[in-house]
């Protein structure tokens, strides 16, 4: 496959107005200037990141004119795409300070110097100088039904919830960078699709020209649970290697295939074989680890993915012979959306949920031999996973 129909095709959901009309273009020999907008909400870029970032990539070894938006105007807003309430908005120093390393975090896939360097932008250069009266240009381009529309608005709409006025301006500016900056692509998630798709009415309504929209698709298990901050399961890029691949050796079975897919370049046909030896029944440890260290040697070098994964595999072989007679505790213990505070709870390693929080910031917790630093993580234990809480440790048994 060559490197423009690849580009095309493997990792991405649609292509507007086509992809046969951006193929076009790029056998042309056109060069296109394209971004990726980045909301600063957190201080960390994971591989959820990571999928339109190697499309940048893709795009940047093609010898086209990327640019790493930063949100830095926007990110006061708060992007309401897939949430079910108002974000909590944000100051600017909150901004900046989560932003401060993310060039160093997109190193690890992007080149920022040397030959057709990716170029960094923070869209409070153009958002913070409109007038009202620019504003209100835009907005005339809308009309409310088409905000209202939105699922996430029609949800909270059913359950009286409130939605911020200032909601509705994230995708206007979101639109008006692809007019400021005048690209002639944006890429990015499936979630953003509205907002995308609203930049290229502004541009074509007001630059009077095509800007085409590749969206990609969000990182998920093969049950659609998505991989990232919000579901507690997030891979930073920069985490350390060891680190790194036991997070990786901790996602579910279901989540092998697509990271194969959309995160490594492993040949389609591989990893279709990769799938019928698993639906045949086939023990998944050997591919999961195949795709850790994959990963691991990506993000960082093939020495540090090798020390990883024997130390992985030295800390789980230990594991299953000092731990085999740890308690056994059952996932039917634990209520419905159970974070791993609740776990803790309710396997009897803690008296309380505010305990259980106050164990896990002070770095007393582990599953399976990882700390947990987030509270509210919690992807469903297998069977076998170890939990550990200071001196305590209970077993999964179902």
């Amino acid at each position: 496959m060559d490197a423009i129909k690849n580009l095309l095709t493997r990792g991405v959901d649609k292509i507007y107005p086509s992809r046969e009309a951006l193929e076009k273009v790029l056998r042309s020999g056109k060069k296109l200037r394209l971004y990726q907008g980045f909301d600063p909400s957190g201080n960390q870029l994971h591989i959820g990141h990571a999928v339109a970032m190697r499309k940048l990539r893709q795009f940047q070894e093609l010898g086209h004119h990327v640019i790493f938006l930063i949100g830095d105007f926007t990110g006061l807003i708060g992007d309401p795409s897939g949430k079910g309430s108002q974000r909590k908005k944000m100051t600017r120093e909150e901004v900046l300070t989560n932003a401060k390393n993310y060039q160093t975090q997109a190193s690890k896939i992007l080149r920022f110097d040397g030959k057709n360097p990716v170029e960094i932008k923070f869209n409070n250069e153009w958002l913070s100088k409109l007038t009202f009266e620019e504003l209100i240009d835009i907005a005339s381009h809308f009309t409310v039904q088409q905000m209202i529309e939105r699922n996430m608005f029609q949800e909270r709409i059913k359950r009286k919830d409130d939605i911020g006025l200032h909601e509705f301006f994230y995708p206007l500016m979101q639109g008006y960078d692809s007019v400021a900056m005048e690209v002639d692509l944006e890429l990015g998630g499936t979630d953003q699709t509205f907002n995308m798709l609203a930049g290229r009415k502004l541009v074509s309504q007001i630059l009077h020209k095509e800007k085409f929209v590749m969206t990609v698709p969000l990182l998920t298990d093969a049950k659609g649970v998505k991989i990232g901050k919000t579901e507690g399961n997030v891979i930073g890029i920069t985490d350390p290697p060891n680190e790194f691949f036991g997070k990786v050796m901790a996602l579910g079975d279901d989540a092998i295939i697509p990271c194969f897919t959309l995160l490594t370049d492993t040949p389609i046909e591989e990893i279709k074989k990769i799938k019928e030896k698993m639906e045949r029944g086939e023990n998944p440890m050997a591919f999961k680890k195949q795709l850790a260290f994959e990963l691991t040697k990506q993000f960082n070098d093939d020495a540090s993915a090798k020390i990883a994964q024997k130390e992985f595999e030295t800390r789980f072989q230990n594991r299953n012979v000092s731990q085999a007679s740890l308690p056994l505790v059952s996932n039917a213990a634990l209520p419905s959306g159970a974070t791993v505070a609740d776990a803790i709870v309710a396997f009897g390693l803690a008296s309380s949920k505010s305990e259980a929080k106050r164990l896990i910031e002070q770095n007393a917790v582990k599953r399976n031999g990882l700390l947990v630093t987030i509270p509210k993580e919690f992807t469903k234990f297998k069977p076998g996973e170890i939990l550990e809480v200071g001196r305590k440790a209970v077993k999964i048994e179902k």
